[in-house]
């Protein structure tokens, strides 16, 4: 059992608003944490309000919100658990390697620099922002059949459906092209310091039905850590994609996480 209210952060990854947190947010409190779910710079506080001012958002970088969550997270007063998801997966890896939280859980974290394979599902994933460089500086939306690829392909059509109506927002497309451009840029926003052998313990996630980050990625990154002595590990879920922070099956993946906090005492 976790001391009582050590806090946790929780972070969203691209086409998902920070409510979509909430279950988790729920159980963490009620295991005695003290959870919260900020969105990203400048995103509104409700899915209505993010889809009905998507330029909000547009042109937001990786730094952006790096510089977001670590005022956030100084104003907590003591060091939280990051968990992230997707591009919150990413930010999360950043924080840490900055000696940024007592400790990370990266679930299906977007690629950083070093991280090589590029599989054709992620690619494909990735088209809706990628597909238009005239994206670069704009926020993009998700249709329900590019959500239903990217995030609930393992999912039967209609809770792929019904988590699309319920979660998505507008997203800004910059990020994407960051990442995607990392191994051949010398200061890519996407690099992480991997080798800091002083930060907290990190847990990455995958799951490995995945096509926005497919699990051979997830294992890439893992191995990017290899220089570091500190605590490392990677957990996959079987016949899970990419929307497995929000499906049905979500406390599956939470109670995996809580438990691994509890093993590191945190």
């Amino acid at each position: 059992m976790t001391a009582p209210g050590t806090p946790v952060v929780f972070i969203h990854g691209l086409w998902l608003h920070a409510t979509s947190w909430a279950p988790w947010v729920e159980l963490f409190r009620e295991a005695g944490y003290e959870p919260t779910a900020p969105g990203w710079p400048h995103e509104p506080d409700t899915v209505a309000a993010a889809r009905e001012h998507p330029d909000l958002v547009a042109n937001t970088s990786i730094d952006d919100a790096v510089a977001h969550y670590t005022e956030l997270i100084a104003g907590l007063g003591r060091p939280p658990v990051v968990i992230g998801h997707s591009f919150g997966g990413l930010i999360t890896e950043k924080l840490l390697g900055q000696g940024i939280g007592a400790a990370g859980v990266a679930i299906d974290p977007a690629q950083i620099k070093g991280v090589l394979p590029l599989p054709l599902s992620q690619l494909r994933s990735g088209l809706p922002a990628l597909g238009n460089p005239a994206n670069l500086h704009k926020s993009v939306s998700l249709t329900k059949e590019e959500f239903r690829y990217g995030f609930g392909n393992a999912l039967s059509e209609e809770e792929s459906d019904a988590l699309y109506d319920q979660w998505t927002i507008p997203s800004p497309a910059r990020p994407l092209f960051q990442a995607a451009a990392a191994n051949f840029a010398l200061h890519s926003e996407a690099k992480v310091d991997t080798k800091n052998s002083a930060r907290g313990p990190l847990l990455l996630i995958s799951g490995t039905k995945d096509h926005t980050v497919p699990d051979v990625v997830t294992r890439s990154t893992f191995k990017q850590y290899r220089d570091s002595t500190a605590v490392t590990e990677l957990r996959q879920f079987e016949g899970r994609g990419h929307s497995l922070t929000v499906d049905s099956g979500w406390k599956d993946v939470a109670d995996a996480v809580l438990d691994w906090l509890k093993v590191q005492d945190l």
